[in-house]
């Protein structure tokens, strides 16, 4: 093989790998966590949404997931030994709205499921609820026995 037969050769095997490469980065999603557009959808970053703040104190966890435009009535919370599953649906762009007024439709919907692990162990029976103004805060009191206790020092 002459040099200029090697040279051409590799020149093809790098615009392969090029071609390659790119093709890899179109079939790649542009959006990315925590704004994907599939993030509805099952098995595909169905576990992004809603984002979650979770916080503890002595008596309670405190989790706050931010929410917006969630059909209310459609929001369910369960708790399963140390998991916390949010489910609900996120409605669509009203009806109303005429498709070729449309110019632009970014915000994503449909049904979601986020489930994330408690630090401790909560009492079931007296968690509670509420969403307002697109923000769903959930206060899980801690079990007695996840509760930090004082002990107190003999001193002899």
């Amino acid at each position: 093989m002459s040099p200029m037969t090697m040279s051409v050769f590799d020149e093809l095997n790098r615009m392969r790998r090029e071609m390659d490469r790119l093709q890899v980065v179109e079939r790649s999603p542009r959006w990315g966590f925590p704004f994907s557009r599939v993030s509805f959808l099952p098995g595909r970053a169905a576990r992004s949404y809603p984002l979650m703040n979770i916080s503890e104190d002595a008596d309670n966890i405190r989790v706050e997931a931010l929410a917006p435009g969630i059909d209310p009535e459609s929001l369910d919370i369960s708790i399963a030994g140390d998991q916390l599953t949010v489910t609900g649906e996120k409605l669509a762009l009203s009806e109303a709205i005429a498709p070729e007024m449309i110019h632009r439709n970014e915000r994503a919907s449909g049904r979601f499921l986020r489930s994330v692990t408690l630090p401790t162990e909560v009492d079931s029976k007296k968690i509670e609820a509420s969403y307002k103004d697109g923000l769903l805060k959930v206060t899980l009191p801690k079990a007695e026995a996840a509760k930090p206790r004082k002990i107190k020092v003999n001193i002899s």
